[in-house]
């Protein structure tokens, strides 16, 4: 089973526990309305795309508001303190949560007790928890974009808005040396995805691969174009791909995606996640 956790920018939405579907447009949680925008929705939007394609179960979801106030995000990381051994997920994707380092280790000890531990994705805050609390080799997917991987190897930086290596493009030789700096202070997990123009593969600090096809370069600005690719890399681990394959089909498809829907600067992500079913199809996973 994958569950993916969460907060979206709803205030009045609290801790929502349940099935993900999206309909082409909008994106329910039950019968729970959320607007498929960037963020943790656009990740849940492509999440549930793909595993209906994939015919796989549908994603479960824990998402609650937040509008930066840590309301919502203190309400899952309760709900997964306290539930996590008991659900035991396959896989566990967390998302946009209000980075609480003493409460991500109590998430990491909770997903320790579970029948078997869960493979472990984090992606934007989520990730910046697992790093700054030191736990990132506890997990087993980040898919960080450059700045990101900058900020994970920065061994001073508690968030990526006071990293200290300030970057200047994005040529695969100093990505290296950020990938190098990252896994010697034990601040990567053991496969990243590192998302840009060019989409780096990595596995304990080696570059596999790299994915620059289709170059579709109006992807870049659309937001939760990234966020699509973590759903997914989770779908595809409960399909019973390995590490490795999930991130490459992901990434390949995200583009393939992009493609599929003539994507421009103004598309919508929800236009995005709609052409998945002809990405994935030609991505043939």
């Amino acid at each position: 089973m994958l569950l993916i956790c969460g907060t979206v920018p709803l205030i009045d939405l609290g801790l929502t526990l349940g099935e993900a579907k999206f309909d082409g447009e909008k994106l329910f949680i039950n019968d729970c309305e959320i607007p498929c925008t960037q963020g943790t929705a656009a990740l849940i939007s492509a999440a549930s795309v793909t595993a209906s394609y994939c015919k796989t179960s549908a994603p479960r979801v824990a998402v609650a508001g937040d509008n930066g106030s840590g309301k919502g995000s203190r309400l899952l990381y309760d709900y997964l303190i306290q539930n996590l051994p008991s659900v035991s997920p396959g896989i566990l994707l967390l998302h946009y949560i209000l980075p609480v380092m003493g409460l991500m280790k109590k998430v990491c000890a909770a997903a320790e007790k579970c029948t078997a531990k869960p493979v472990m994705i984090a992606d934007a805050s989520s990730m910046y928890a697992a790093k700054a609390a030191g736990l990132a080799p506890l997990f087993d997917i980040f898919t960080p974009d450059l700045c990101e991987m900058a900020f994970l190897a920065d061994a001073t930086a508690a968030h990526p808005a006071y990293i200290s290596h300030h970057l200047f493009s994005s040529e695969i030789a100093q990505a290296q040396e950020l990938i190098t700096a990252a896994y010697k202070q034990k601040s990567a997990a053991k496969t990243l995805l590192i998302k840009g123009a060019t989409d780096l593969v990595v596995e304990d600090g080696k570059i596999l691969c790299t994915i620059s096809e289709p170059d579709i370069p109006a992807l870049e600005a659309i937001g939760g174009t990234g966020d699509t690719i973590s759903g997914m890399i989770g779908v595809f681990i409960d399909k019973g791909m390995s590490h490795r394959e999930a991130v490459i089909a992901a990434a390949m498809a995200n583009r393939k995606a992009g493609e599929y829907a003539r994507v421009t600067p103004a598309t919508k992500i929800r236009q995005v996640v709609a052409a998945l079913p002809s990405a994935l199809k030609d991505v043939a996973v």
